[in-house]
């Protein structure tokens, strides 16, 4: 890392930066920043930053507060939108103790902890999230959102309004590093998706960060408010961010077998029975919020039911087509994974649930043929499919008991996020909602 650290100072130096922002996120994955002079960049490189972690959401405790933000000089990068007067640049921190060891409340160590289990297994773990989400007019909760037009799939009419800024920001995401494969409207109104291209899953984690960071900044520029809410509206799909994965030994696909009917490996075949088999354990960190649960239902084109299915959008794991010559793309892609969800710990549970069904040599279940979407719970249940949670409140209760998450979030984080997702679900209980009084006020 030293030559790193090298360039990262002397680019600093010749390109007359003047503030380095220090980006790292709290348990929730809200990104924090603490911005710093060059002339203390070298300091934190070899020292840390120290502060206050108990002012962090699921950080310390006020007893033993103190941590450092150490910059990972892999992931300098200069901030396009910054003052060309006065550049600035960001660079994503690990979380450390004032011993130096990992602080067990950084999500990116959770990451770093899981990619460590994978690579003492041979493999290297990569992703590439379809990102979807909303612009909208305005960001008061009070008044009724505003979507910017009324277009569908595809669609590249007048109506897409939001064309250039979308444009916009795949131009600052790629001047930041952070390669673009795809960009369209998305099925609802004023619904966006960006798809990012497969790389490490911890250099995706940073990229998933930073991709919400620009989408909300150039909406913000325009006085628009782009939300990354699962379900913001009603009557209409939510967003998701179906995340496309896979294992590498070296250079060579592991999911991919040429001599396998489906074209999958041993190793894919039970990687996805993991994903199946732990799925409920870890759908409170895929999906956190209580809004996560009013995507994942029947009709609105999101999985419900466990299973797995080749070309068929309503499972929950699918293997989408390769093209010929192509094998090297082989993969899976998780559909249940939403747009809020916080990328280091939900590609975390997703890769240790796979790499459990490595371990343990687990079989996959049979290929669901039918259109989940349309299938009532009674249906689902006589074909043996299992039902994702339905509320935060079940998916934390599933958490809970699972050694597996346990295990993978570590007890600081496991304990701090089952504590703080059941007050907002108490929080919730206890809102009366609009919909309550339409249905009651004047009926009973």
């Amino acid at each position: 890392m030293e030559p790193q650290k090298d360039y990262v100072l002397r680019t600093v130096e010749e390109r007359g930066v003047r503030l380095v922002r220090l980006w790292f996120t709290d348990v929730l994955g809200q990104l924090k920043s603490v911005a710093i002079s060059p002339a203390e960049l070298a300091d934190a490189f070899d020292e840390g930053l120290q502060f206050d972690g108990s002012a962090i959401d699921g950080f310390s405790r006020v007893q033993e507060s103190d941590v450092l933000a150490v910059p990972d000089a892999a992931t300098f990068e200069l901030l396009p939108w910054a003052d060309p007067e006065e550049p600035s640049g960001r660079i994503f921190c690990d979380i450390r103790n004032p011993d130096g060891t990992p602080f067990e409340g950084d999500p990116r160590w959770v990451m770093r902890r899981s990619l460590a289990a994978a690579a003492e297994m041979g493999y290297t773990f990569y992703t590439a999230p379809e990102v979807e989400f909303f612009y909208f007019g305005h960001s008061d909760p009070e008044q009724p959102l505003t979507p910017l037009d009324n277009a569908s799939y595809f669609d590249l009419t007048t109506a897409d309004v939001a064309s250039p800024l979308r444009k916009r920001t795949i131009g600052m995401l790629e001047a930041m590093g952070i390669p673009v494969e795809y960009s369209f409207h998305e099925d609802s109104p004023s619904q966006h998706e960006i798809d990012l291209r497969y790389t490490e899953a911890l250099s995706m984690a940073d990229n998933v960060m930073t991709l919400r960071l620009v989408v909300r900044k150039l909406a913000l520029d325009r006085d628009l408010h782009a939300t990354f809410m699962p379900k913001p509206l009603n009557g209409v799909q939510g967003s998701g961010m179906h995340t496309h994965m896979s294992l590498f030994e070296n250079d060579v696909n592991a999911f991919h077998d040429a001599g396998d009917e489906y074209g999958l490996s041993k190793t894919a075949k039970a990687f996805i029975a993991g994903l199946m088999r732990h799925a409920r354990e870890f759908t409170a960190v895929t999906n956190q919020l209580v809004n996560s649960y009013k995507r994942l239902v029947a009709g609105d084109e999101a999985p419900t039911f466990v299973s797995w299915a080749r070309n068929n959008r309503s499972a929950l794991v699918r293997v989408p087509v390769v093209k010929p010559g192509k094998e090297s793309s082989t993969r899976v892609e998780y559909r249940a994974l939403d747009s809020a969800a916080n990328p280091y710990l939900a590609f975390s549970a997703v890769l240790a649930a796979g790499l459990k069904g490595v371990q343990e040599g687990y079989d996959l279940p049979a290929e669901a043929a039918a259109d989940l979407y349309t299938m009532t719970r009674s249906q689902a249940r006589a074909k043996g499919f299992e039902e994702l949670p339905t509320s935060l409140s079940d998916a934390l209760d599933v958490l809970e008991e699972s050694p597996l998450m346990a295990e993978v979030l570590g007890e600081h984080i496991h304990e701090w996020f089952l504590r703080n997702k059941r007050a907002e679900f108490a929080d919730y209980r206890r809102e009366v909602t609009p919909f309550e009084l339409r249905r009651y006020l004047n009926t009973w």
